[in-house]
C-alpha cells in the first residue's frame, strides 16, 4: 500500500442513478454500514440536483417487535432528529431460527414485507430504501431470489437500495453494484486484558467510516432512552480538508443532537504517502492523539470514534503503546471505535472485543460510476 491518506470528495462529478449495495458477511457492521449511510443522506439532502427529496425507508426483515435489537437504538434517534424523513417498518417473529424450523408464518411475514418493499419502490417518494436483513430471508428460501432480484431491476433510476444480512444469494450480488463483507477476525484478546467496549473497523472493503456513524447514532438513542447523557465524539485524522464522506453525516448529527456530539478533526487536505511523511503531519497526528487521549481519560463521553487512527498509526505518525495504555485504562462505560485500514495490525487491535474487517468484492467506482451526494459523500 503506498498511499494512505484520505481524499476529499469536493470536486468530484456525481452520478444520478441509484445503485445496489450489498452488505454481508459474518463480521459486525452491516446494519450500522447501512445506517450511516441514511445518516449521510439526511445530512447532504439529495434534493439539491434531483426532483427527489430525502425520504427513507427503513424496512426490517426477521426483526419482530417482541425483541430488542442493536440498532433499536439508533433508529429512534433517527426518527427522533428527523421525525418526517424516516419511514420504519419491521416484519417477522422476534426468535431465531434455521431452515429446518420455517413456519407459514415467516413466509407470510416475509411476503408482507416485500409487498412493501414493491410499494416503496413504485411510489417514487423515497430516494434510499434499506432492505435489512434480507439476505438471510432469502437464504432461508422464505422470498424466491429470482422474484427480489427481477423487482430490483425495476427499481426507479434515482433510487439507492441498500440489502443486508448474511448469506447473501449469488443471484444478488450479481446484480448489485456494490458488494462488501463484513468478515469477523477472532484474534482479539480482549478477555485476557479485562478490558471491554472497544470495537475495530478495518480492511479495503467501503463501510469502516460509515459503521462508525451507525455507531455513533446507536449511542446517541441508548442516551435518549436512559439517562440522557450519552455524549459521542468524533475524531478524525487525515481529514484536514473538507468534502469527505462522512461530513455530511456528521453536519446531520450535530443538527439533530447539536449538545451531544462533539467532532475534532487534524490532518493536512492530502494524501500522506508513505515515505514521504512531513513534519507537519506528525505535529497534527499528534494533536489529534492529545485532543482523544484527554477525552477517554475524561469518562465525559460514552463512545468515542477514532476515525482513520489505524492508517494513522501505519504511517508512524503516532507511536502505539500511548494508545493501548490509553485503551487499557478507559472507563468500562466508555466505548471506543477506531476505524481505518493498515497494512499491519497494531498491538491495541489485541485489546479489541469486536474485529471486523470490510473485504471489498465489487464496487461501481470500479466501473467508471460516478460518485453521489449523499450516499458515498
Amino acid at each position: 500500500m503506498a498511499a494512505i491518506g484520505i481524499m476529499t470528495a469536493q470536486v468530484r462529478p456525481e452520478r444520478e442513478i441509484g445503485q445496489i449495495h450489498v452488505y454481508d458477511g459474518t463480521g459486525k457492521g452491516k446494519s450500522q454500514a447501512a445506517l450511516g449511510v441514511v445518516l449521510r443522506s439526511l445530512g447532504l439532502g439529495m434534493s439539491d440536483n434531483s426532483p427527489f427529496g430525502t425520504r427513507i425507508l427503513l424496512l426490517r426483515f426477521l426483526k419482530g417487535s417482541e425483541r430488542e435489537y442493536s440498532e433499536d437504538a439508533a433508529i429512534s434517534a433517527l426518527q427522533q432528529g428527523f421525525p418526517h424523513l424516516i419511514d420504519h417498518v419491521r416484519t417477522g417473529r422476534a426468535e431465531f431460527f434455521d431452515a429446518e424450523h420455517v413456519t407459514p408464518f415467516d413466509r407470510q411475514e416475509a411476503e408482507r414485507g416485500w409487498a412493501i418493499a414493491k410499494g416503496a419502490m413504485a411510489s417514487g417518494l423515497y430516494s434510499v430504501v434499506v432492505l435489512d436483513e434480507i439476505n438471510p430471508v432469502l437464504d432461508l428460501g422464505l422470498i424466491p431470489a429470482d422474484l427480489v432480484v427481477k423487482d430490483l431491476k425495476n427499481k426507479p433510476p434515482h433510487l439507492e437500495v441498500i440489502c443486508t444480512g448474511r448469506g447473501a444469494p449469488q443471484a444478488l450480488i450479481d446484480i448489485a453494484d456494490l458488494h462488501s463483507e463484513m468478515r469477523s477476525h477472532d484474534d482479539a484478546h480482549a478477555e485476557k486484558y479485562d478490558v471491554t467496549g472497544i470495537e475495530i473497523y478495518t480492511g479495503a472493503g467501503k463501510g469502516k467510516s460509515t459503521s462508525a456513524l451507525g455507531r455513533s447514532l446507536k449511542a446517541i438513542g441508548t442516551g435518549i432512552s436512559r439517562d440522557l447523557s450519552h455524549r459521542v465524539l468524533i475524531m478524525q485524522w487525515l481529514k484536514g480538508g473538507a468534502g469527505y464522506t462522512e461530513d455530511a453525516a456528521i453536519a446531520a448529527l450535530k443538527r439533530g443532537y447539536p449538545h451531544v456530539i462533539d467532532h475534532q478533526r487534524c490532518g493536512r487536505d492530502a494524501i500522506v504517502w508513505r515515505g514521504q511523511q512531513q513534519e507537519i503531519d506528525c505535529i497534527e497526528a499528534q494533536r489529534g492523539w492529545e485532543i482523544a487521549q484527554a477525552a477517554i481519560a475524561s469518562g465525559l463521553y460514552k463512545t468515542i470514534i477514532l476515525d482513520e487512527l489505524n492508517p494513522t498509526v501505519d504511517l508512524d505518525l503516532l507511536p502505539v503503546e500511548p494508545i493501548c495504555q490509553a485503551l487499557l485504562k478507559k472507563s468500562r462505560d466508555t466505548e471506543v471505535i477506531i476505524t481505518g485500514r493498515c497494512l499491519n495490525n497494531p498491538a491495541y487491535f489485541d485489546l479489541a472485543s469486536v474485529h471486523s474487517e470490510m473485504v471489498c468484492h465489487k464496487h461501481y467506482a470500479e466501473k467508471g460510476v460516478d460518485l453521489k451526494r449523499g450516499v458515498d459523500f
